[in-house]
C-alpha cells in the first residue's frame, strides 16, 4: 500500500472518524537538505498496516501528520514520533511504520506547519534560521497534546502513550516527558540537553530533570560535535533527582544522527542496539 492510497484494510474503518486524507499534505520522499538518500536507507513496507496522512485539530488549525497502525482491531498503544529539523519526511514516516509493525499506533505531526515547510529548503542553516528559530516550545507541547488526543479518538489507547524523537525531536521528547503526566515512557535520540533560555525556548532538559513525569531513555553519541560528552554526563547526574527511571546510553565514538540510515552519519551497530533498547524500554513500561 502506498501513502497516497490506503490499502484494502481502510474501507473497514470509519474514514470520517479517523480522518485519513491525501498524503499530498505531507512532503514526499526525503527532505531536500538531505537528498539523495543513502542506498542503505531502510524501507519498511505497508503490509498488514493502515498508513497515511491525517489532519489533527489543534489551536484552531488543522495540523498535517503521518500515522501508521496495525490493520487489526485496536485500541493500540500509541507512540508520538517527533521529527528531526527536516520535518516529517520519508525517514520519519518509515520509523512510524516500524513501530506499527510492532503493534503501535505511531503518529508524527508536522510541528513546523505554522512556520513553513523545511523539506523544500536545501540548506540546513536556512532551515534553522527561517523555521526552527521561530517555533515555540509551548506551541510544540500543545500540538503534541492534540496529537495524543487525536490518537486516543482514532484507534489508540489513551492509557498507553509513549514518545520518541530524533535530534530536534530528541530535545522535545525530554520536554514532553516533563510536561505530560499521562505519558508512560519516552526515548530521546541525541536531543540537545542544554542551551540559552529564550522567550521561545525558556527551559532545556537539564533544567527539567527533576520534573520528569515518565521514564526516559536517552541515546547519545560520544563523538557528537553538537552535544558534548560533559553535557550528557551533567544530564545523567541531574536525572538522579527525577522521581522516575532515567537511563542514558552513550555510544563511544559515534556521531550525531547515528540512527539516520538515510545519511552518511548512520552507524548500523549502535542504531540497531538503540532500536532494541527502545523496544525494550517501551515494553518494560507497559507499552
Amino acid at each position: 500500500m502506498s501513502d497516497d492510497h490506503i490499502n484494502s484494510l481502510m474501507p473497514k474503518l470509519d474514514m470520517t472518524r479517523r480522518g485519513f486524507v491525501s498524503a499530498a499534505v505531507l512532503a514526499s520522499g526525503y527532505a531536500l537538505a538531505v537528498s539523495p538518500a543513502s542506498a542503505q536507507a531502510i524501507a519498511t513496507d505497508h503490509v498488514g498496516l493502515v498508513t497515511g496522512a491525517v489532519m489533527i485539530p489543534t489551536g484552531g488549525a488543522a495540523m498535517p501528520a503521518y500515522a501508521a497502525m496495525p490493520g487489526g482491531k485496536g485500541p493500540f498503544p500509541t507512540i508520538l514520533v517527533v521529527q528531526e529539523i527536516f520535518g516529517v519526511h520519508e525517514h520519519i514516516r518509515d520509523v512510524c511504520r516500524r513501530l506499527a509493525k510492532l503493534g503501535y499506533l505511531a503518529v508524527a505531526p508536522e510541528l513546523y506547519f505554522r512556520q513553513g515547510d523545511p523539506s523544500t529548503i536545501a540548506e540546513i542553516p536556512a532551515i534553522l534560521s527561517t523555521i526552527v528559530s521561530k517555533v515555540a516550545d509551548s506551541q510544540v507541547l500543545a500540538d503534541l497534546d492534540a496529537t495524543a488526543a487525536w490518537a486516543a479518538a482514532n484507534g489508540g489507547d489513551a492509557k498507553r502513550l509513549g514518545i520518541t524523537g530524533f535530534c530536534w525531536g530528541g530535545r522535545i521528547t525530554w520536554l514532553y516527558a516533563a510536561h505530560n503526566p499521562r505519558l508512560k515512557a519516552a526515548v530521546a535520540w541525541y536531543g540537545k540537553l542544554a542551551g540559552d533560555a529564550t522567550t521561545l525556548t525558556p527551559k532545556h532538559p537539564l533544567d527539567l530533570a527533576a520534573q520528569l513525569k515518565a521514564p526516559v531513555l536517552g541515546l547519545y553519541g560520544g563523538a557528537d560535535q553538537g552535544i558534548p560528552v560533559d553535557t550528557v554526563e551533567k544530564m545523567r547526574a541531574a536525572a538522579k533527582s527525577a522521581k522516575v527511571p532515567v537511563e542514558i546510553v552513550l555510544y563511544p565514538d559515534m556521531p550525531h544522527a547515528f540512527h539516520a540510515d538515510y545519511r552518511p552519519s548512520y552507524r548500523e551497530a549502535p542504531a540497531k542496539d538503540g532500536w532494541n533498547r527502545l523496544v525494550n524500554w517501551f515494553r518494560g513500561n507497559d507499552l
